[in-house]
């Protein structure tokens, strides 16, 4: 989630999947769980200066972050989930298909 929508947003095509890219909040290792939420396990720990791409999008724990406070999560792989809170979309909604 994003409230900022600017010239110097990045959003890109990851090569030939069709999916589009966000970066990270800048300053963040961001925590990729194995599911929508703060209970789910910590699966992976992204690197500062991420991108992701996001498959689809699901409601699941609220969580805040440099880009404000929100309960939609990016799922970024099979079983992979960020807060949107910590990636800038642009929108404070859903930019990308719900999952399921």
């Amino acid at each position: 989630m994003s409230v900022e929508n600017d010239s110097s947003q990045v959003q890109s095509l990851a090569a030939g999947s069709g999916y589009p890219s966000y970066p990270v909040a800048p300053g963040y290792r961001l925590n990729v769980r194995s599911g929508p939420g703060t209970n789910y396990s910590v699966i992976d720990v992204l690197p500062l200066g991420a991108t992701v791409t996001l498959r689809c999008q699901t409601e699941g724990t609220t969580v805040s972050g440099p880009y404000g406070t929100s309960d939609i999560w990016d799922c970024v792989g099979n079983g992979r989930f960020v807060s949107d809170a910590y990636v800038r979309t642009g929108s404070d909604g859903f930019v990308v298909t719900r999952c399921g």
